[in-house]
């Protein structure tokens, strides 16, 4: 299993860092790719090097796509390539994990429309779908969470998606979650 991470400046360190940490975990391979250089600066200045061009990110070699949030959503929703990388992971019904501000990216494509979803609460708009008020909802393959504090709860069901139960259950009592 193979994820592609895409973060920005701006960010949240813990959607992102410690969703990748659980799945890394479960042996969930993520690649971090970025809008920015070789070098992102997360919404607290927390730096993460070694991160790969957006360019390089083919759809094809990757099970599920992650989105974490942050004030960096706003860059994400305007790259074309990221817009290009969402529509061919829904077309072909691949895993989209988006978690606090993110959803909202898949919301304004229309993306959530006659589904189930969740998002940061204040930033919910009429996408046409069903708002929930809990931590995260999965609706077939796109998985959405509420915010930061929600990113245990959302990495477990990524690793669930793509490992099964069994396998969520055993990281689960790793970390005496």
């Amino acid at each position: 299993m193979k994820i592609c991470a895409i973060i920005g400046n701006g960010f949240e360190e813990l959607e992102a860092i410690g969703s990748i940490a659980l799945l890394k975990r479960s042996g969930i391979e993520v690649d971090i790719f970025s809008l920015e250089k070789d070098i992102v600066l997360g919404k607290h200045n927390i730096a993460i090097t070694n991160v790969l061009p957006l360019k390089q990110c083919q759809e094809k070699d990757y099970d599920m796509l992650l989105l974490p949030g942050g004030p960096h959503y706003e860059q994400l929703e305007n790259n074309v390539y990221v817009i290009e990388l969402i529509h061919n992971f829904y077309q072909k019904k691949k895993g989209i994990a988006a978690i606090c501000a993110s959803p909202t990216i898949l919301g304004k494509m229309g993306l959530l429309q006659n589904r189930n979803y969740t998002c940061f609460t204040s930033m919910n708009e009429d996408f046409k779908g069903t708002f929930l008020d809990q931590y995260v909802v999965k609706d077939d393959f796109i998985i959405t969470a509420r915010s930061a504090a929600a990113s245990i709860d959302f990495a477990f069901e990524i690793i669930e998606y793509l490992q099964g139960k069994e396998q969520r259950t055993k990281i689960e009592e790793q970390i005496y979650y």
